[in-house]
């Protein structure tokens, strides 16, 4: 069992980032779809989407990757789920916006700076409620991957001085063109809240190390939270007991009668399912009060031949936008202690997908070689910023083959 558990302990940073930067595409392309949409009101589509982001696609996945994780989910103390689940929530109150940064800004520019603010705040307000700040600043690994965020966020601070740029050189008929409704100013304050409360839902998704450990291990698993150098008293009389240090946790592994552990990749999904939780009951009940004041209920039952492709290209859009955050939770296993760089890592490749693909709509046409000079630089920041974090993974491999579990059981 043991061997087992070592073997799954190999970190790979290189594929950590390209997970990452798989989801950061599928965030950047998931509104694609509700432009097949016709004849539905945004709250109508909505619902369906989230139905699927939230709900349906998360849930399924869970049933089927880790066998274990109601067990695990019945151990968990109910503050701890309500935490996790409230910070979904919060994020949901931030999410229903976002369709109006695009509405405002358009898909590259909107999501960009959107992204930019969540990435920031995702990244860094996490270690400051862990106490885990000082760890940013410790030679290797540490220090590197701040560096990474540095650049991340001074990629995005290049698209953003790009955008204002463009809103003051183009004459307003050309804004028009590509985005029908583009105001900076209500963007800009959309983009604000937005950012911040959208940053929430990392903080539920790395609310729950215990449930990711218990997910791996066993949900009768004693899991405490400690350095690895001082063992606790509850481990120093076992021989089997040893230290994730992805985790910062020390673990007892114990399973239930009969029980099947999920495996390190997937050890993620119980805490995203329940962090999506919150989100959707915050973004189905809005969607059912709009239906119900617009009287659009009769959408989801019109006798037209577009409600069964608008069922579909809804749910499509809400399985690639969850598909983004799946990837995420894969991704943190293959970084090894450094897993937190993953939400810059995510945002910094949505912001890079979806400027691409505004460029591509037409959203920069017509701006000034300064303009574009702005985009591409930020743009190339932003890929840097993913190839330090990489590296920064690498830096916090050990550098010594002994396994922590081994160096428990010897003392």
């Amino acid at each position: 069992m043991i061997s087992s558990m070592l073997a799954e302990m190999t970190a790979n940073p290189a594929l950590g980032i390209i997970i990452f930067t798989l989801g950061g595409l599928a965030g950047a392309v998931f509104y694609l779809p509700f432009k097949k949409v016709k004849n539905w009101a945004w709250e109508s589509y909505w619902l369906v989407y989230a139905l699927f982001a939230l709900l349906i696609v998360p849930g399924v996945l869970a049933l089927a990757t880790s066998p274990n994780a109601m067990a695990v989910l019945k151990s968990t103390p109910a503050h701890v789920l309500g935490y996790i689940c409230l910070c979904g929530a919060a994020w949901g109150v931030g999410g229903l916006t976002w369709g109006l940064m695009i509405r405002y800004l358009g898909v590259g520019l909107g999501l960009a700076l959107g992204c930019g603010l969540c990435s920031a705040a995702g990244t860094l307000i996490p270690r400051v409620i862990n106490k885990e700040i000082g760890t940013l600043f410790e030679p290797g690994a540490g220090i590197t991957s701040f560096i990474g965020v540095l650049v991340s966020i001074a990629g995005i601070v290049f698209v953003g001085l790009a955008g204002m740029s463009k809103e003051n050189e183009l004459p307003e008929e050309e804004k028009k063109k590509a985005v029908a409704e583009f105001n900076f100013k209500r963007g800009i304050l959309v983009v604000l809240f937005s950012g911040l409360m959208s940053a929430s839902l990392n903080f539920g998704l790395q609310g729950g190390p215990d449930i990711e450990l218990k997910a791996q291990y066993g949900s009768e698993s004693m899991v405490i939270k400690g350095l690895e150098q001082t063992a606790p008293a509850a481990m120093a009389a076992v021989s089997n007991g040893f230290y994730d240090e992805d985790k910062g946790f020390w673990v007892l592994p114990k399973t239930g009668a009969g029980e099947r552990v999920t495996s390190k990749t997937w050890r993620g999904i119980p805490v995203l399912v329940v962090a999506l939780l919150g989100g959707f009951a915050v973004n189905f009940l809005w969607c059912l009060f709009l239906n119900f004041k617009n009287k659009t209920t009769g959408d989801y039952t019109k006798k037209d031949a577009t409600v069964a492709g608008n069922f579909l290209f809804a749910a499509i859009a809400g399985a690639i936008w969850c598909s983004q955050f799946i990837c995420f939770k894969t991704g943190e296993p293959a970084m090894g202690p450094t897993a937190y760089v993953g939400w810059s890592v995510l945002m910094a490749s949505a912001i890079l997908f979806s400027s691409l693909l505004g460029v591509m709509l037409g959203e920069w046409k017509g701006t000034s070689g300064k303009t574009r000079g702005l985009l591409v630089l930020g743009l190339l920041l932003l890929v840097a910023s993913s190839v330090v974090a990489g590296y920064s993974g690498y830096l916090s491999q050990p550098k010594t083959d002994t396994p922590a579990v081994q160096q428990t059981s010897a003392q």
